[in-house]
């Protein structure tokens, strides 16, 4: 099979943890320790989130005042490249030292007429008071947001359109590589007017995105890996319960939340729905039952209604 495995943020960096370097390679051991599992007689392609360390890269930008700080589409790029480093060298000591792999650099073109542009909401970067916030805004042109009792920067969330790498990507998995692509949703970017490629100061979303790679790659699964076992109703609650399988109508009609698995459940819809094929929203450490058809919530256009577990 072709299976696009799109790893969360906890995949790297757990909660509450420093960002250290080391404890972002013991993650990503422990993550290709389960994706090694299902390397044998499948291809496979990986995304992965970068938000922590987009975060990060942008904090040492603030605290160092002598250069214009680095914008958006160039910070992701560097993590795109760091985290890929990590994820090849973890995972290639797990396997054949044969296989071979390849981290790409990958541009996503999203539309300057997109909506979220009129309406930022993701938010980035370090914490201001709010008098700090409001000056910086006047002076830098962002646009903030509260954040409990704090501010951040907010920018534009626009959904993905084209992945400019996608050729590339086939390529290299007709010859039997592993690949590492469209990290934190890919690098944002956009025709200007007189059809020159740039970078936007945006953050594309990693699920929908790593769907939209999904359906162009052709990929007979998705694995959304989060750090729950499936999607839930009444989640946390005493009445909550594991969804076990769904049609993409039933699944949305249960209205998940934005900031949480409202993007996976979207994301894995729309992949069922453009393809017929399946998506799997579950732990990384299912991954191998998830393969197997076993585990996770999976969400398919094969049958109508909605199962539990």
């Amino acid at each position: 099979m072709r299976i696009v495995v799109a790893l969360g943020g906890n995949a790297l960096l757990r909660r509450g943890e420093p960002m250290t370097a080391d404890n972002q390679r013991a993650n990503i051991r422990i993550a290709t320790e389960q994706i090694a599992k299902i390397h044998p007689g499948n291809q496979l392609v990986i995304a992965h989130g970068n938000g922590p360390q987009v975060g990060l890269l942008s904090l040492q930008a603030a605290a160092y005042t002598s250069v214009t700080p680095y914008p958006l589409d160039v910070l992701g790029a560097e993590t795109e490249g760091m985290i890929g480093y990590i994820i090849e060298q973890e995972l290639g000591n797990l396997l054949d030292f044969e296989v071979p792999f390849a981290t790409l650099l990958t541009q996503v073109e999203v539309d300057a007429n997109d909506p979220a542009f009129k309406n930022p909401t993701k938010p980035i970067g370090p914490v201001y008071e709010k008098a700090e916030a409001e000056k910086l805004a006047a002076e830098k042109g962002w646009a903030i947001a509260p954040d409990g009792d704090k501010f951040r920067r907010v920018v534009a969330s626009p959904r993905p359109k084209r992945i400019f790498e996608i050729r590339p990507i086939k390529w290299l998995l007709d010859k039997g590589s592993i690949v590492i692509c469209a990290g934190g949703g890919g690098i944002p970017t956009m025709y200007d007017e007189q059809r020159n490629l740039k970078g936007i100061e945006a953050v594309i979303d990693k699920d929908l995105c790593s769907s939209l790679l999904a359906e162009q790659l052709e990929a007979d699964l998705l694995v959304i890996a989060t750090d729950v076992n499936a999607a839930f109703i009444d989640y946390g609650k005493p009445t909550q319960k594991a969804i076990a399988e769904a049609h993409p109508d039933e699944l949305e009609r249960l209205g998940f939340a934005a900031g949480s698995m409202g993007p996976k459940v979207q994301a894995a819809c729309e992949f069922a729905r453009h393809t017929g094929k399946v998506a799997v929203i579950g732990s990384l450490a299912d991954i191998e039952a998830i393969v197997q058809g076993t585990a996770g919530t999976r969400v398919s256009t094969a049958k109508p209604g909605i199962s539990y577990r």
